[in-house]
């Protein structure tokens, strides 16, 4: 079986690690010129954390990332509401890990390289668009340093090109451009002295205003850390200003004014936003959930399959779990169209729970809550809130991103270690 997967970003090399690993032959292709470690820190669940320790890439994970230890909720002027460990933490058998999404990227496209050959990868390659005929499929590709077209014939298409997705863009015509929470995002990354824990992931504030979002990424030297933030505002209007694009570069001056007094005795958001060597900005959008991902020979994953809003560490999570899934359906099937069926019978429904769980999150109209009945901050968290209305916080982060413990524990490997490919 040869895939031909485009996008070379979390889903699509983990896709092809993971059939390389069941034995099926797999090229990539990105559009991007040359494949960089662009954009700011992301957060693995423990369930993506096991995929990517059974794909043999524990170790440098271990080594380039921050074992979470714990997620914590604070009111606008810095008084802890709710905090839950996590990872390790809570029982599971691996951690969570805080990780710069770019490290992780060039981790799995080395790893992709070593395994699969130099050549599995083709830059300023992307995939324009595909035609199924006579059992195979014809994938069309466009060499982006001369604009010549080409193809090439496959058994199978898995579209991990992002929100902007060709390949869903063929499969779902009709679509209408992503949608909008109203919500502006600015992410950066400085380096800090580590707080609270030194491994928390600290979320401020509300979704209804202003919300800051903080949590190590890496450590570096003197004893300091690389701290990830992101900055969410509620602007509103019909549509964004900008289009969405993770690696669109922001301005200090738009995003400073809303957190300039935002200084806690644990952390100075101002500061950390002044000593950001780069700022990004993006509109938080989704998109619909699909009633198919996918037909005959062709299908999707990733930021393709499920755009989602960036709650509850789920996007990339969620994206290891698609390529894994997929490997192993599609080295059990009696045959492609069997496989790919399978792979989205046992993953759209759940992720498209989870895409509309993240656009009503039941996290942050608690949040809400404590700045309506608390205004000008509090003392006690036991004063502004009943013990259910914690607990709703818990609830929400388990409902959507967090496996059962024992059951994540104890299941079998999603991916066998050997696995026979299917024609």
């Amino acid at each position: 079986m040869r895939v031909v997967i485009a996008g070379a970003g979390i889903a699509g090399l983990t896709t092809a690690l993971s059939l390389h690993q069941v034995g099926i032959e797999a090229v990539v292709a990105d559009s991007a010129a040359e494949l960089r470690p662009l954009g700011v820190g992301i957060n693995l669940l423990p369930h993506a954390v096991r995929e990517l320790t059974e794909l043999g890439l524990g170790n440098p994970l271990e080594a380039t990332g921050i074992a979470t230890s714990e997620q914590a909720h604070f009111d606008r002027f810095g008084s802890l509401i709710w905090s839950e460990p996590r990872g390790r933490g809570l029982g599971y058998a691996w951690p969570q890990y805080s990780i710069h999404r770019g490290e992780l990227q060039m981790m799995l496209l080395a790893a992709v390289r070593d395994r699969l050959g130099e050549e599995t990868v083709r830059t300023a390659t992307a995939v324009t668009g595909f035609t199924e005929r006579d059992g195979a499929v014809e994938v069309l590709l466009s060499d982006r340093r001369n604009e010549a077209a080409y193809s090439l014939t496959a058994d199978v298409l898995v579209g991990a090109d992002g929100l902007y997705s060709a390949v869903r863009a063929q499969l779902h015509s009709e679509e209408p451009p992503p949608r909008w929470s109203g919500v502006m995002l600015w992410r950066g990354i400085a380096e800090g002295r580590p707080f609270l824990s030194g491994a928390t992931l600290a979320i401020v504030g509300r979704n209804t205003a202003s919300k800051f979002v903080a949590y190590p990424v890496a450590r570096t030297d003197r004893g300091m850390v690389a701290i990830n933030w992101v900055a969410e505002v509620m602007v509103g209007g019909g549509r964004p200003a900008v289009q969405p694009d993770w690696n669109r570069g922001g301005r200090l001056a738009e995003v400073l004014g809303y957190f300039a007094d935002w200084k806690f005795d644990w952390l100075d958001v101002p500061d950390l936003m002044i000593r950001s060597p780069q700022i990004l900005e993006y509109p938080m959008v989704d998109r619909d959930p699909l009633p198919f991902w996918g037909r005959g020979r062709v299908t999707l994953a990733g930021d393709a399959a499920h755009p989602m809003y960036p709650i509850g560490s789920n996007g990339g999570s969620q994206a290891i779990l698609d390529a894994r899934v997929l490997a192993r359906e599609l080295a059990s099937a009696a045959s492609v169209q069997q496989g790919l069926a399978a792979y989205e019978a046992a993953r759209r429904k759940t992720v498209n729970a989870i895409v509309l769980a993240n656009r009503d999150m039941p996290a942050d109209r608690v949040l809400h809550t404590v700045s309506v009945r608390a205004p000008d901050g509090f003392d006690r968290i036991e004063d502004v809130l009943s013990p259910a209305e914690l607990a709703a916080v818990r609830d929400a982060y388990r409902a959507t991103s967090l496996q059962d413990v024992a059951a994540l524990n104890s299941r079998p490997p999603v991916v066998p270690s050997s696995g026979a490919a299917t024609g």
